[in-house]
């Protein structure tokens, strides 16, 4: 009995001495890996979360694991996070492998990309992913000097929805192809076959749900009412047509009424001018006697000067040279007037 009792004894003090030897062996470094990690600021944004982003403000980080450059820029933007509440600013990261959706509503298109969020409104962020960059950006406000995202292009609009719906298919659409070519190695062409058969059965679908939604909500006229349309709609084109054609022709009697209205004017002017021709004629044939007579009057008048002239002469005495001009040029005076009154006379009688 002795004996059973000093050999456990010397176990339980030999296991003791064993478990003291290995914690003195045991390294710092051990101790400290045995400690829980420390847990990462930066919070995962994915489609059922991203409405946090409206509220307050934010920085938003789109990589994607295979990136080298994002790979560069995590450890800067994990740091930027821990800062975050002296900063008060929440940090985020959108996997666009894992959230095609959200890459498509912020419409990334390089990678690493930076929005910054203020109250609903965003912007792009275009500096480097550096924590110094990133925090002088946030304190100085440099955000204030960048145009925000408004308009169609603001991720929260109705085209940028219909933008994260089609960029999640196509994420579904390439997971499943992976899964053809990967897991049940399936060749890449019998993939695309299969993709191009579904697109084209996929659309029939979509045509014969969209005559049958045609059919249910747009009620068919009944056929009398149909007819009665296309009868209205003939009598109407009718009736335009014979519009038309009563223009057409008020048009003609109009154009036919001018021509005779110039005819009739230009008949006038002619027989005025006819007229007046002959009133020149009549007066031309009663202009000769007229003439005659004044060449009459004319003879006349000068043989009367001439007895004059010869009458002075015989009465004049020789000594002329005594006598005064005045009588002389008086006598001549008489005369011309003499000969203007009978030459005026016969002018008289003429009218």
């Amino acid at each position: 009995m002795a004996g059973g009792c000093c050999g456990r004894l010397l176990t339980t003090l030999l296991a003791a001495w064993l478990a003291a030897a290995a914690a003195a062996e045991t390294p710092a470094g051990s101790e400290q890996a045995s400690l829980p990690a420390e847990q990462s600021r930066v919070q995962p944004m994915t489609a059922s979360n991203w409405t946090l982003v409206m509220e307050g403000e934010w920085m938003l980080k789109f990589y994607a694991p295979w990136c080298p450059s994002c790979q560069q820029t995590d450890s800067e933007w994990e740091t930027f996070a821990k800062n975050g509440e002296v900063l008060h600013i929440s940090v985020g990261k959108v996997d666009v492998i894992q959230e095609p959706g959200l890459s498509g509503r912020f419409f990334v298109t390089t990678l690493p990309a930076f929005f910054h969020a203020k109250d609903g409104i965003f912007r792009r962020y275009r500096g480097p992913g550096i924590f110094e960059d990133l925090q002088n950006y946030i304190l100085e406000k440099k955000w204030q000097s960048v145009e925000p995202l408004t308009g169609w292009k603001s991720p929260a609009s109705l085209t940028m929805s219909g933008m994260a719906g089609l960029f999640s298919i196509s994420g579904k659409i390439w997971h499943l192809h992976n899964y053809f070519t990967v897991t049940l190695g399936i060749p890449a062409w019998c993939s695309y076959v299969f993709f191009v058969i579904a697109t084209l059965v996929f659309g029939l679908l979509m045509g014969l749900v969209l005559v049958v939604i045609s059919e249910c909500f747009c009620v068919p006229l009944p056929r009398d009412l149909s007819e009665r349309s296309e009868q209205d709609q003939r009598s109407e084109d009718a009736h335009s047509a014979e519009q038309l054609q009563d223009a057409e022709e008020e048009k003609d009697d109009s154009n036919e009424e001018e021509n005779k209205d110039s005819l009739v004017d230009d008949e006038e002017e002619k027989e005025d001018l006819a007229d007046e021709d002959e009133a020149e004629e009549e007066e031309e044939e009663d202009n000769p006697t007229g003439n005659v007579d004044e060449e009459k009057n004319d003879t006349n008048d000068q043989g009367l000067l001439r007895q004059g002239s010869v009458s002075q002469a015989e009465v004049e005495p020789d000594n002329t040279d005594d006598l005064p001009e005045q009588p002389r040029v008086a006598d001549i005076e008489g005369l011309e007037d003499s000969l203007r009154q009978r030459k005026s006379q016969p002018a008289t009688k003429g009218l």
